[in-house]
Protein backbone atom coordinates (compact mmCIF):
# COMPACT_ATOMS: atom_id res chain seq x y z
CA UNK A 1 0.00 0.00 0.00
CA UNK A 2 2.83 2.73 0.76
CA UNK A 3 4.54 1.76 -2.56
CA UNK A 4 1.22 2.34 -4.35
CA UNK A 5 1.00 5.80 -2.44
CA UNK A 6 4.02 6.54 -3.25
CA UNK A 7 4.24 5.80 -6.67
CA UNK A 8 1.10 8.07 -7.41
CA UNK A 9 3.12 11.26 -6.05
CA UNK A 10 2.55 14.37 -8.14
CA UNK A 11 4.40 17.61 -8.03
CA UNK A 12 3.07 21.27 -7.92
CA UNK A 13 4.47 24.01 -9.47
CA UNK A 14 4.88 25.59 -6.30
CA UNK A 15 7.73 23.05 -4.99
CA UNK A 16 9.64 23.63 -7.99
CA UNK A 17 9.72 27.95 -7.94
CA UNK A 18 10.27 29.00 -3.89
CA UNK A 19 13.84 27.93 -4.09
CA UNK A 20 14.98 30.23 -6.85
CA UNK A 21 13.11 32.76 -5.52
CA UNK A 22 14.13 33.09 -2.30
CA UNK A 23 17.69 32.64 -3.32
CA UNK A 24 17.11 35.77 -5.79
CA UNK A 25 16.51 38.18 -2.41
CA UNK A 26 20.64 37.93 -2.02
CA UNK A 27 20.36 35.32 1.30
CA UNK A 28 24.04 34.78 2.35
CA UNK A 29 25.31 31.44 1.99
CA UNK A 30 25.58 29.01 4.68
CA UNK A 31 28.53 29.52 7.36
CA UNK A 32 28.53 25.60 8.11
CA UNK A 33 29.87 22.98 6.07
CA UNK A 34 28.09 19.70 6.61
CA UNK A 35 30.00 16.76 8.09
CA UNK A 36 29.44 13.27 7.06
CA UNK A 37 27.60 11.61 9.66
CA UNK A 38 26.89 7.72 9.36
CA UNK A 39 25.20 7.91 12.71
CA UNK A 40 22.37 10.30 13.08
CA UNK A 41 21.61 11.28 16.47
CA UNK A 42 19.61 8.13 17.93
CA UNK A 43 21.65 5.81 15.94
CA UNK A 44 19.11 2.16 14.90
CA UNK A 45 17.33 2.52 17.93
CA UNK A 46 15.81 6.09 16.60
CA UNK A 47 15.09 5.13 13.48
CA UNK A 48 13.21 1.50 14.68
CA UNK A 49 11.03 3.26 16.91
CA UNK A 50 11.03 5.75 14.15
CA UNK A 51 9.41 3.35 11.27
CA UNK A 52 7.18 1.60 14.19
CA UNK A 53 5.59 4.44 14.82
CA UNK A 54 5.38 6.33 11.35
CA UNK A 55 3.79 3.00 9.69
CA UNK A 56 1.55 2.61 12.38
CA UNK A 57 0.44 6.19 12.14
CA UNK A 58 0.26 5.83 8.04
CA UNK A 59 -2.02 2.45 8.27
CA UNK A 60 -4.28 4.17 11.11
CA UNK A 61 -4.42 7.43 9.23
CA UNK A 62 -5.14 6.34 5.55
CA UNK A 63 -9.09 6.81 5.10
CA UNK A 64 -8.13 10.64 6.39
CA UNK A 65 -5.04 10.59 3.65
CA UNK A 66 -7.90 9.44 1.32
CA UNK A 67 -10.15 12.25 2.05
CA UNK A 68 -7.37 15.05 2.11
CA UNK A 69 -6.29 13.82 -1.27
CA UNK A 70 -10.03 14.08 -2.44
CA UNK A 71 -10.53 17.35 -0.95
CA UNK A 72 -7.17 18.91 -2.47
CA UNK A 73 -7.87 17.70 -5.68
CA UNK A 74 -11.61 18.98 -5.41
CA UNK A 75 -10.57 22.31 -4.98
CA UNK A 76 -8.85 23.61 -7.97
CA UNK A 77 -7.85 20.84 -9.74
CA UNK A 78 -4.69 20.83 -9.56
CA UNK A 79 -1.40 18.42 -8.09
CA UNK A 80 -2.51 16.72 -4.77
CA UNK A 81 0.82 16.83 -3.63
CA UNK A 82 4.09 19.00 -3.99
CA UNK A 83 7.40 17.83 -2.92
CA UNK A 84 10.10 20.40 -1.77
CA UNK A 85 13.49 20.13 -1.61
CA UNK A 86 15.23 20.27 1.43
CA UNK A 87 18.35 19.43 3.59
CA UNK A 88 18.25 16.32 5.71
CA UNK A 89 21.07 14.91 7.54
CA UNK A 90 24.56 15.57 6.68
CA UNK A 91 23.58 17.70 4.16
CA UNK A 92 21.82 15.47 1.87
CA UNK A 93 18.79 16.71 -0.12
CA UNK A 94 16.06 14.84 -0.16
CA UNK A 95 12.44 15.77 -1.46
CA UNK A 96 9.89 16.60 1.67
CA UNK A 97 6.62 15.34 1.01
CA UNK A 98 3.38 17.32 1.95
CA UNK A 99 -0.30 18.28 0.47
CA UNK A 100 -0.33 20.44 -1.58
CA UNK A 101 -1.89 24.30 0.03
CA UNK A 102 -0.57 26.78 -2.58
CA UNK A 103 -1.97 27.65 -5.77
CA UNK A 104 -0.12 26.42 -9.09
CA UNK A 105 0.83 29.62 -9.78
CA UNK A 106 2.21 30.33 -6.54
CA UNK A 107 5.89 31.00 -7.29
CA UNK A 108 4.68 34.00 -9.35
CA UNK A 109 2.54 35.16 -6.97
CA UNK A 110 5.09 35.34 -4.40
CA UNK A 111 7.92 37.52 -6.45
CA UNK A 112 4.38 39.76 -7.31
CA UNK A 113 3.96 39.99 -3.78
CA UNK A 114 7.42 40.28 -2.72
CA UNK A 115 8.27 43.20 -4.85
CA UNK A 116 5.07 45.43 -4.15
CA UNK A 117 5.06 45.15 -0.36
CA UNK A 118 8.56 45.77 1.56
CA UNK A 119 6.56 45.19 4.80
CA UNK A 120 5.81 41.25 3.17
CA UNK A 121 9.55 41.30 1.83
CA UNK A 122 11.05 42.00 5.54
CA UNK A 123 8.70 39.22 7.09
CA UNK A 124 9.46 36.38 4.63
CA UNK A 125 13.23 37.32 4.87
CA UNK A 126 12.69 36.89 8.54
CA UNK A 127 10.83 33.88 9.01
CA UNK A 128 10.44 32.49 5.52
CA UNK A 129 6.69 32.51 6.32
CA UNK A 130 3.76 35.21 5.20
CA UNK A 131 0.60 35.34 7.55
CA UNK A 132 -1.69 36.66 5.11
CA UNK A 133 -0.01 34.91 2.20
CA UNK A 134 -1.80 35.11 -0.96
CA UNK A 135 -0.42 31.52 -2.38
CA UNK A 136 -2.40 29.65 -0.09
CA UNK A 137 -5.58 28.28 -1.10
CA UNK A 138 -9.17 27.59 1.10
CA UNK A 139 -8.78 24.35 1.55
CA UNK A 140 -4.89 25.20 2.05
CA UNK A 141 -5.24 27.65 4.96
CA UNK A 142 -7.13 24.71 6.59
CA UNK A 143 -4.34 21.99 6.26
CA UNK A 144 -1.62 24.02 7.26
CA UNK A 145 -3.23 25.28 11.00
CA UNK A 146 -4.66 21.72 11.52
CA UNK A 147 -1.08 20.35 10.35
CA UNK A 148 -2.65 18.03 8.27
CA UNK A 149 -0.60 19.22 4.90
CA UNK A 150 2.33 17.50 6.48
CA UNK A 151 0.68 14.36 6.88
CA UNK A 152 2.63 12.66 3.80
CA UNK A 153 5.79 12.83 5.71
CA UNK A 154 4.93 9.82 7.49
CA UNK A 155 6.64 8.29 4.26
CA UNK A 156 9.50 10.56 4.32
CA UNK A 157 10.25 8.67 7.70
CA UNK A 158 9.95 5.44 6.83
CA UNK A 159 12.04 5.76 3.93
CA UNK A 160 14.60 7.33 6.27
CA UNK A 161 14.54 10.87 5.04
CA UNK A 162 12.71 11.85 8.16
CA UNK A 163 12.42 11.16 11.74
CA UNK A 164 9.20 11.63 14.33
CA UNK A 165 10.81 14.20 15.58
CA UNK A 166 13.36 16.49 15.22
CA UNK A 167 14.73 19.76 13.47
CA UNK A 168 11.97 21.30 11.07
CA UNK A 169 13.54 20.77 7.47
CA UNK A 170 14.78 23.42 6.02
CA UNK A 171 16.01 24.64 2.54
CA UNK A 172 19.81 25.30 1.96
CA UNK A 173 19.77 29.17 1.93
CA UNK A 174 18.07 29.09 5.48
CA UNK A 175 20.91 27.50 7.16
CA UNK A 176 22.92 30.36 6.81
CA UNK A 177 20.32 31.74 9.71
CA UNK A 178 21.81 28.70 11.67
CA UNK A 179 25.56 29.56 11.19
CA UNK A 180 27.66 27.00 13.29
CA UNK A 181 25.01 25.82 14.56
CA UNK A 182 23.88 24.13 11.71
CA UNK A 183 26.22 21.90 12.32
CA UNK A 184 23.34 20.45 15.30
CA UNK A 185 20.95 20.39 12.37
CA UNK A 186 23.56 18.28 10.00
CA UNK A 187 23.81 15.28 12.76
CA UNK A 188 19.94 14.32 13.11
CA UNK A 189 17.28 13.84 10.55
CA UNK A 190 14.49 16.29 10.24
CA UNK A 191 11.78 15.74 12.27
CA UNK A 192 7.54 15.72 11.63
CA UNK A 193 7.53 17.46 14.68
CA UNK A 194 10.35 19.13 17.56
CA UNK A 195 10.64 21.41 19.68
CA UNK A 196 10.01 24.07 17.98
CA UNK A 197 6.50 23.02 16.99
CA UNK A 198 5.88 22.78 20.21
CA UNK A 199 6.91 26.19 21.61
CA UNK A 200 5.21 28.13 19.15
CA UNK A 201 6.05 27.97 15.30
CA UNK A 202 6.09 30.24 13.39
CA UNK A 203 4.94 32.86 16.54
CA UNK A 204 8.90 31.96 17.29
CA UNK A 205 11.65 33.95 16.21
CA UNK A 206 14.19 32.28 13.76
CA UNK A 207 16.82 32.97 16.44
CA UNK A 208 14.87 31.18 18.68
CA UNK A 209 14.09 28.31 16.66
CA UNK A 210 17.82 27.72 16.11
CA UNK A 211 18.49 27.35 20.08
CA UNK A 212 15.68 25.42 20.04
CA UNK A 213 17.26 22.66 17.93
CA UNK A 214 20.83 23.22 19.25
CA UNK A 215 19.40 22.29 22.90
CA UNK A 216 17.38 19.38 21.14
CA UNK A 217 20.14 17.93 19.52
CA UNK A 218 22.79 18.91 22.49
CA UNK A 219 20.37 17.36 25.33
CA UNK A 220 18.60 14.25 22.85
CA UNK A 221 16.96 11.30 24.67
CA UNK A 222 14.20 9.40 23.81
CA UNK A 223 12.26 10.63 27.10
CA UNK A 224 12.53 14.36 25.47
CA UNK A 225 11.09 12.68 22.04
CA UNK A 226 8.57 11.09 24.53
CA UNK A 227 7.72 14.67 25.69
CA UNK A 228 7.52 16.28 22.56
CA UNK A 229 5.34 14.14 20.93
CA UNK A 230 2.96 14.47 23.83
CA UNK A 231 3.11 18.08 23.60
CA UNK A 232 2.17 17.73 19.44
CA UNK A 233 -0.93 17.09 20.10
CA UNK A 234 -2.24 20.32 22.02
CA UNK A 235 -0.32 22.10 19.73
CA UNK A 236 -1.77 20.67 16.87
CA UNK A 237 -5.51 21.09 18.20
CA UNK A 238 -4.70 25.01 19.44
CA UNK A 239 -3.07 25.75 16.04
CA UNK A 240 -0.53 28.19 17.29
CA UNK A 241 1.50 29.90 15.55
CA UNK A 242 0.33 27.36 12.99
CA UNK A 243 -0.01 29.44 9.10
Amino acid sequence: MITEISSSLRVGSDSQQLLPQVASHGLPVPTCRPVVNDKPLGGSRKRFFDVCLASMALLALLPLFILVAIAVKASDRGPVFFRHRRVGTSGTAFDCLKFRTMRPDSGKLLEMHLQTDAQAQAEFHATRKLKNDPRITVIGSYLRKSSLDELPQLLNIITGEMSIVGPRPVVTDELALYGSDARHYYATRPGLTGAWQVSGRNDVSYEERVRLDRDYVENWSFATDLQIIARTIPAVFMSRGSY
